[in-house]
């Protein structure tokens, strides 16, 4: 058995492989490849009438570029060097995919909430992409460069400080650790920041299948409740499809634990409709499910949602760290890699296998969801809510990785949140330089981008 200090110095050799200082270099490679022809090829195989709404979602701002880009991302981070401290990384840990969500005991955490890009790899890709998506909110919220720093260190602080904590701790404190939302209040100083958060959470607690019911659904002359047309956002299934789409619910169904199966059973079919998400996921396949249980007034949204390959795929070895085999199923991929790094996650969560091999997996539409609206944010509520995803993304990589070794390489000095911070300038450079020639794309007629109102 390896002991703890033996796991340490396992950490402290990984800066033989990379220095932390190392990680503050951001220089692009010669052979960089085109990020339109990155998104490009990432789109080949999505709904090609959606695309036109994924560009111009990215085209709103830098960061929503970043949002939608994390292929890009992903190959930049390819071409240097790691650590080789292997976690299961979110893949797209940017500050919107933080937020909190019901548990299964109703109690209203704080987490990752995104995991269609979730893979094994080196810790600090997450933290890297993290700490640019808080570099470039800053920058498009007008925060001056010096507040742009400090919301980034802010964000690598906050991993570093928890992921000390974490190493400290046993393996069951670690995987029972969570950020309650009773924990955040405290955090919030100033009695007006502390005011939005309340509202935020209280606005999430309204967000449930009942008040999607009453938004999403509409009543038909025959009395029946069916999903409100939206096109192309929300269109209504086809009769001929239904057949399909229920074949892909009942093997759904069949991936869940045996009590949650016996749970979605007492539920009938309604409705389905298809229905586009995000921002990066703009394109791919989804659907909402509206079922009923007891009675109109007790019904149940569910997203089956398509699951590509991960952005890292191509990137990374096809091992895990807790397995012997790679999960070859993209859904399951999706699902095992949400249940490694939540502290509690959708008890509806399952995969399943489409048309033409897809895989998707499913899970609630609205169970208590909700995000920060990081656009209003002033540097010091930036600051602190990046410190805040910083300590959720420790307490994630601390279930499924090796702690001691990333505490081990991090060490107790303050070399490696300062290096990522300047990471997390140089690459917000380089993400509003892809920005503009997506803009430049879109302008000469390239690339075909919607604008929504």
């Amino acid at each position: 058995m390896t002991t703890s200090a033996e796991r340490r110095r396992r950490g402290r050799a990984a800066r033989d492989r990379v220095s932390r200082s190392a990680h503050g270099r951001w220089i692009p490679a010669a052979d960089r490849p085109d990020p339109i022809v990155v998104l490009e090829q990432q789109a080949v195989d999505r709904v090609p009438e959606l695309l036109p709404i994924r560009y111009g979602r990215m085209a709103d701002s830098a960061f929503a570029f970043l949002r939608g880009s994390a292929a890009v991302m992903a190959a930049d981070l390819a071409a240097g060097p790691d650590t080789g401290i292997t976690v299961q990384l979110c893949g797209d840990a940017h500050l919107l995919n933080f937020g909190v969500y019901a548990s299964p005991e109703r109690a209203l955490l704080f987490d990752l909430n995104d995991f269609d890009e979730t893979y094994p790899g080196p810790f600090e890709w997450d933290v890297k992409r993290l700490a640019a998506s808080v570099a470039v909110a800053a920058r498009d919220n007008g925060h001056d460069e010096e507040r742009v720093r400090r919301a980034a260190l802010a964000a690598v602080r906050g991993y570093v400080s928890a992921m000390r904590r974490l190493a400290a701790m046993g393996e069951l404190d670690v995987w029972y650790a969570r950020i309650d939302s009773e924990d955040l209040l405290p955090l919030v100083r100033k009695p007006k920041h502390r005011k939005q958060v309340e509202a935020g959470l209280a606005h999430a607690r309204r967000r449930t299948s009942l008040q999607a019911f009453g938004k999403l659904t509409e009543e038909t002359e025959d009395g029946r409740r069916r999903i409100i047309s939206e096109p192309p956002l929300i269109e209504p299934l086809p009769r001929n499809e239904l057949r399909r789409v229920g074949k892909i619910f009942s093997d759904y169904r069949a991936t869940l634990a045996e009590d949650r199966g016996v749970l979605l059973d007492r539920f009938h079919f309604v409705d389905v409709a298809s229905k586009v998400v995000g921002v990066g996921s703009v394109g791919t396949r989804c659907f909402i499910i509206l079922l009923e249980g007891r009675d109109t007034e007790d019904p149940l949204f569910l997203q089956i949602k398509e699951a590509g390959r991960s952005v890292l795929e191509e990137h990374l070895p096809t091992t895990r760290p807790h397995a012997e085999a790679p999960i070859a199923h993209g859904g399951q991929r999706v699902v095992t890699g949400q249940r490694l790094m939540q502290a509690a996650s959708d008890i509806f969560l399952g995969w399943t296998t489409g048309p033409a091999g897809r895989h998707f997996y499913g899970r609630q539409l609205r169970d208590m969801k909700g995000s920060a609206d990081v656009a209003d944010m002033t540097p010091s509520a930036l600051r602190a809510y990046a410190d805040l995803c910083g300590r959720a993304l420790a307490r994630a990589h601390a279930r499924s990785g090796d702690r001691l070794a990333i505490a081990g390489y991090l060490g107790t000095a303050d070399t490696f949140p300062e290096a990522i911070a300047d990471f997390a300038g140089h690459y917000a450079d380089q993400t509003e330089v892809d920005h503009a020639e997506l803009l430049a794309a879109i302008a000469d007629g390239r690339v075909a981008a919607r604008r929504e109102i």
